[in-house]
């Protein structure tokens, strides 16, 4: 039976996390150890739990107790589930829920660069990508379209904000990733990569820049496709520092995609024909 809580007090300091948090705070809410998030629907709460992620309580609409959350809180009997109408929980909140549903989480320990490449041979690397929304665009293409990992630079929204995790659809759980040392980046970063055994390409609209679809890139056995910020793109160091600069080929006088869809097509484009399996995920 989950351990349900009814609100009555918008006040109580146990839904403080969801009311009266700001994310920003939310990560560093129990320094020096990791901080918290906030995880939203199902499907997402499921596959961060299916990663190990801790859940410290639940926020929900009475019906979904017994229903779409039922399997949810048989995983965390012990975990306090809140509960009211979606209008209360929308009023609290400030914003309008999906489904429903959230639950407070604990972050983990960030892994090394090392550890999260280890068995990969595509990687992203996201330089200072500021709009959670982009941020988690580009996860699920990383996802879905044959990446091994995700490098952060420091100046990137955080991957675990709840925007970003709700646009990746819950994939930043099912792909290594990590957030690089803020005075590492392109520096250390780079030299990082390349002792590991990468060649880096620059997404850059330069003159001399490759094709996305340039032979040379498909046959590097390990590739980090670097991606910049939004507007200005790649700061020049980084753009000096990496081994190729690539663009997309446009038409109709168009220079440039937006960094989320360049990326799903940079993705697919560098492991196109290395005979990665694409599965189709029906959940």
């Amino acid at each position: 039976m989950a351990n349900r809580i009814p609100i009555t007090d918008f006040s109580d300091p146990m839904l403080d996390i969801y009311a009266r948090t700001p994310e920003v705070q939310l990560l560093r809410y129990r320094e020096p150890k990791p901080g918290v998030f906030i995880a939203e629907s199902p499907k997402v709460i499921a596959r961060a739990l299916d990663a190990g992620y801790e859940p410290i309580s639940f926020l929900m609409e009475p019906q979904h107790v017994e229903t779409q959350g039922k399997e949810l809180l048989a995983r965390c009997p012990d975990t306090p589930v809140y509960v009211a109408e979606l209008a209360v929980l929308n009023e609290l909140t400030g914003f309008s829920l999906t489904r429903g549903m959230l639950c407070a989480m604990n972050r983990k320990p960030l892994p090394s660069v090392e550890q999260v490449c280890k068995d990969a041979n595509r990687i992203a690397v996201l330089e200072n990508v500021v709009n959670p929304t982009n941020v988690g665009a580009i996860v699920r293409s990383a996802a879905a379209l044959g990446m091994d990992a995700i490098l952060f630079t420091s100046g990137c929204s955080n991957p675990l904000y709840r925007r970003a995790i709700r646009v990746s659809m819950g994939t930043i759980f099912q792909i290594p990733w990590t957030i690089l040392d803020a005075k590492s980046w392109p520096g250390q970063g780079m030299e990082e990569l390349k002792a590991l055994g990468f060649k880096t390409a620059a997404m850059a609209l330069c003159e001399d820049s490759l094709s996305i679809d340039d032979e040379r890139l498909g046959a590097e056995e390990k590739l980090a496709v670097v991606l910049g910020t939004e507007g200005d793109g790649l700061a020049e160091d980084t753009i000096a520092t990496c081994d190729y600069t690539v663009r997309i080929p446009m038409s109709h006088g168009v220079d440039s995609l937006n960094v989320a869809a360049a990326s799903a097509v940079a993705f697919y484009a560098i492991n196109k024909g290395k005979n990665t399996k694409f599965p189709v995920d029906n959940r």
